[in-house]
C-alpha cells in the first residue's frame, strides 16, 4: 500500500487559523493553566499500561464471595468512601489534561493527543500534520489534524489505519481489529473510524451500553455478574456486567429492514477483514440487544424490555493514553428462571449475586473491571441502596458523571 512507502519526514508544521475552533475550548484554557514547553511533556518510557497487559487476576469465586458475604473486611473504608475510591480510578490525572494539543478534524476538537505519540506520527507527514496560529507561535496554539488532501470518512479511515498498522502493538497494544467512530459529539457526524485500541492514543469520545441484568426474589435483588475471559486482550479475569460493549457508530440511525440491521460493510487492509463502522451506526438500543445475545444468550424477545437508565461519564489520563467515555445504562429485570449462555466466548463464568453483597464487592475489591463499578453505583443509587442520608451522597452522585457527557 501506499502509506508504507512514505518516507519518515519531519511533521510539516503549517501556518492556520483557528477557524470555527473557539479558543476557550481548549484544554489549557479550561483549567486556566498554560502547557509546559513541548520538550518538557515528553514522556521518557512507553510502558504498557496496566489495563492492556496480559496478565491474569488471581482470584476465583470463592475469593469474590468471601468478600461479599463478610461482615467486616480489612482495610474497607468506611460509608461511601470505598464507591468514591473506584470513581476516582477511573478519573485518574484530570489536572494533566494541559499536556495533550488538541486533534481537530474541520475545524472541530475530536480528541487530544499526547507529545509522545506527536513524535511516532511525525513519520507519516502524508497523514497528519502538526499546525499553529501565526499569530501566537508558542506551543499553546498548536494542534494535530489530518492532512489536507484527506478529506472523505473512508481516506481518512485508510491512512490512518496504515498509520496504526505501521506503528503496530509496541506504539498501539492490543491492536483488535475493531474500528470506533471518531465524531465531536454523540450523534454527530464521522468524520473517520479509528482502531478501537487506538482510541485512548488519540483521546477521541468512545461510547458503550452496559446493562444491569437483574432479577427479584422475596423482595430482594439479585445482580447477574460476569467472569471475563482469560484470554481478552482487556482486563482478562475480572468481573463484569451481564452485557456490556462499546457501541458501534456512535451515532443514532433508523436504517433498519424490519427487526434487523442493515448488512454492516467491511474493509480489508492487508488480508485483515475489519468492521467498517456505516456512517449512521445503529441505535444503542439495537447494540444492546446485539450483545446480550452475544454475550448472555438474552433472546430478543425479553431483551427488549430492557430501560434505558441514563449514562455515566469519565475522563481518565495514564500516561500519554486519554479515555473520555460514556457509558449509557440499561437495567433489565429477568425472569427468575433465565441463566446467562455466554456464545462468544468472552466471558468464562456467571453467578447471580445479591445486590448488596455486590455493593460490598464494588467497596472492598478490586475485582471488577474498573468502569462497571460506576454503572453499577449507579444503579445502587437508582434502586435506593445508596441514600440521602449517607454522608458524602451529592458529590459521589455528581462524580458519576465527571467526564463529558457530549
Amino acid at each position: 500500500m501506499e502509506a508504507y512507502a512514505r518516507s519518515c519526514f519531519p511533521l510539516s508544521i503549517a501556518a492556520s487559523r483557528w477557524g470555527p475552533i473557539a479558543r476557550s475550548s481548549l484544554p489549557w484554557k479550561l483549567l486556566g493553566t498554560s502547557p509546559r514547553p513541548l520538550a518538557a511533556r515528553a514522556l521518557t518510557t512507553t510502558t504498557t499500561p496496566a489495563s492492556i497487559r496480559h496478565h491474569h487476576p488471581n482470584f476465583t469465586w470463592d475469593d469474590v464471595l468471601r468478600a461479599a458475604e463478610a461482615e467486616h473486611w480489612p482495610g474497607e473504608l468506611p460509608g461511601l468512601q470505598g464507591y468514591a475510591h473506584k470513581v476516582q480510578k477511573c478519573n485518574r490525572g484530570s489536572g494533566l489534561l494541559s499536556d495533550f494539543l488538541p486533534f481537530v478534524i474541520e475545524g472541530q476538537v475530536v480528541g487530544y493527543i499526547h507529545p509522545c505519540i506527536i513524535d511516532h506520527l511525525k513519520k507519516f507527514p502524508d497523514a497528519f500534520s502538526l499546525e499553529q496560529n501565526n499569530n501566537h507561535g508558542n506551543s499553546g496554539d498548536s494542534y494535530v489534524t489530518l492532512h489536507s488532501s484527506l478529506r472523505s470518512p473512508e481516506d481518512r479511515t485508510d491512512a490512518v489505519g496504515d498509520t496504526i498498522k505501521c506503528l503496530g502493538e509496541s506504539i498501539v497494544p492490543g491492536i483488535r481489529n475493531e474500528l470506533y467512530p471518531v465524531t465531536s459529539a454523540f450523534g454527530m457526524p464521522v468524520f473517520f473510524s479509528l482502531e478501537r485500541a487506538a482510541a485512548p492514543l488519540f483521546g477521541i469520545k468512545a461510547y458503550g451500553v452496559h446493562m444491569n441484568g437483574y432479577t427479584e426474589k422475596e423482595g430482594k435483588k439479585f445482580l447477574w455478574i460476569g467472569k471475563r475471559s482469560n484470554e481478552k486482550p482487556t482486563f482478562p479475569g475480572m468481573l463484569d456486567h451481564l452485557v456490556a460493549g462499546g457501541l458501534v457508530g456512535g451515532v443514532q440511525c433508523s436504517q433498519m429492514e424490519g427487526n434487523h440491521i442493515q448488512e454492516l460493510h467491511w474493509a480489508s487492509i492487508e488480508g485483515i477483514k475489519l468492521l467498517h463502522c456505516l456512517p449512521y451506526g445503529i441505535t444503542c438500543k439495537d447494540n444492546l440487544l446485539k450483545e446480550c445475545e452475544e454475550e448472555a444468550g438474552i433472546p430478543r424477545n425479553i431483551a427488549n424490555v430492557a430501560i434505558a437508565a441514563g449514562a455515566v461519564s469519565y475522563m481518565d489520563i495514564e500516561g500519554y493514553r486519554l479515555k473520555r467515555d460514556v457509558l449509557f445504562c440499561y437495567d433489565l429485570k429477568l425472569p427468575d428462571d433465565f441463566i446467562p449462555n455466554n456464545q462468544d466466548g468472552e466471558v468464562s463464568s456467571f453467578k447471580l449475586i445479591p445486590v448488596t453483597q455486590v455493593a460490598n464487592i464494588i467497596r472492598r475489591t478490586e475485582f471488577f473491571k474498573p468502569n462497571c463499578a460506576l454503572v453499577i453505583i449507579d444503579f445502587l443509587f437508582r434502586h435506593g441502596l445508596i441514600t440521602p442520608d449517607d454522608s458524602g451522597y451529592l458529590e459521589l452522585l455528581q462524580s458519576l458523571r465527571r467526564g463529558e457527557c457530549t
